[in-house]
């Protein structure tokens, strides 16, 4: 978008996906006087514009329950705040159990969620079938359950935060490829920005973008399917649902059914091609629990590249060895924790704390020589491969 590239700034944030994009965002909000943008392609244009727009409160740990609450509060604010928003849809979110352990599962991660004041719910076998008729009846034992889930329209989150960086006045450099770090000064395919802080971003891209800059980030990208269906009235106002289990997910789309996957028996990579065979199997899946999508033609189908780390939770915090450098990943759940990963990198980059949430955690020091985490794995997650590469 810009033609010229500062020779000096306050900050210049790598990668102009949603957590880029945002956090250059509120690093001018919060006062910074230059921020510059660097996009090796053009905004969006990765995974952000690809996604299946889920955001839900129901994390798995108390700190993804955080993350998902400030970004669905960020959602329903954007528009008094930058005359646009991301298109959130209060849908409800069904998370469906279908074995005694589950059931047990479910019942702790219930009340650690509304410990933190999420109102989640459990909700019998016969609540489902009443909630989401669409479903096969008599398929679960229960599930958990909260009204305030919904989903964005990603197209509509990126084109949220482009006017949002232009009527702040960040520097948005397009076409513009970061080559790496020196003293301070921010290397780029167009030359140089002296930089007095840089946070690196770039999902999928993330483990590269660190190479360059001498940081050895564990993330790293997987093949993720969507699929929508032709129109059915039934799915108008169904909840969502997330087969844990299966790492299947639907809600309603354009008066059809969106689905999406991830196969974690595939390697790491960043094939973007459609896997039918795999897409079929989900399909049956799929089928089993709603019959109504057997015989449903597809009306779009797409697979993009999707970053995760080894234990599905985000990387926000300073780059080891490196001064006034930070990192920040939404592992896989850009549209879910983005804005407050943004939000979050921005505060400790400036003020060494966030309020968004407790950050001691989630910086590159949890993870290995070898980028084995010393945390649990998020147990609500799409079903990543387990290594990185």
């Amino acid at each position: 978008m810009s033609s010229d590239l500062p020779r000096s700034a306050d900050a210049v944030v790598v990668g102009g996906g949603t957590v880029g994009g945002w956090c250059a965002y509120f690093l001018r909000k919060a006062g910074l006087a230059n921020v510059v943008l660097l996009e090796k392609g053009q905004l969006g244009a990765g995974a952000s514009s690809r996604a299946a727009g889920v955001v839900r409160l129901q994390g798995g740990t108390p700190e993804a329950v955080r993350l998902g609450r400030w970004s669905r509060e960020f959602y329903l604010r954007q528009r008094p705040e930058i005359g646009t928003d991301s298109g959130f849809t209060e849908q409800g979110y069904l998370l469906p159990c279908f074995t005694p352990a589950e059931v047990a599962a479910a019942r702790d991660r219930i009340a650690m969620q509304q410990a933190i004041g999420i109102p989640v719910r459990w909700v019998s076998g016969a609540e489902v079938d009443a909630l989401n008729p669409s479903m096969a009846p008599g398929q679960t034992l229960g599930a958990s359950y909260c009204a305030e889930d919904g989903f964005i329209t990603p197209s509509r989150n990126v084109a949220a935060y482009t006017a949002a960086l232009l009527a702040a006045g960040v520097v948005v450099a397009e076409q513009t490829a970061f080559a790496g770090l020196s003293a301070g000064t921010v290397l780029t395919s167009r030359g140089t920005v002296d930089a007095g802080l840089v946070i690196l971003t770039g999902g999928p891209k993330l483990a590269a973008v660190g190479a360059l800059a001498g940081v050895a980030i564990p993330a790293g990208g997987a093949r993720h399917q969507v699929a929508v269906t032709e129109q059915h009235p039934e799915f108008a106002d169904t909840p969502m649902v997330f087969d844990v289990g299966s790492g299947l997910y639907w809600r309603p789309e354009e008066d059809g059914l969106l689905f999406g996957m991830s196969n974690p028996d595939e390697p790491p990579g960043e094939n973007r091609s459609v896997d039918w065979e795999y897409m079929t199997l989900m399909r049956q899946r799929l089928a089993k629990l709603v019959p109504l999508t057997v015989g449903l033609a597809l009306r779009r189908v797409w697979a993009a590249t999707i970053d995760y780390t080894p234990d599905h939770l985000p990387i926000i915090g300073p780059a080891p060895g490196l001064d006034r450098v930070f990192v920040a990943s939404a592992g896989g759940a850009g549209m879910m924790w983005g804005p407050a990963v943004a939000a979050a990198v921005a505060d400790v980059a400036l003020t060494g704390s966030s309020a968004v949430v407790d950050l001691s955690d989630l910086g590159l020091d949890r993870f290995d020589a070898s980028g084995r985490s010393r945390l649990a794995a998020d147990p609500i997650a799409l079903p990543f491969p387990e290594k990185t590469k």
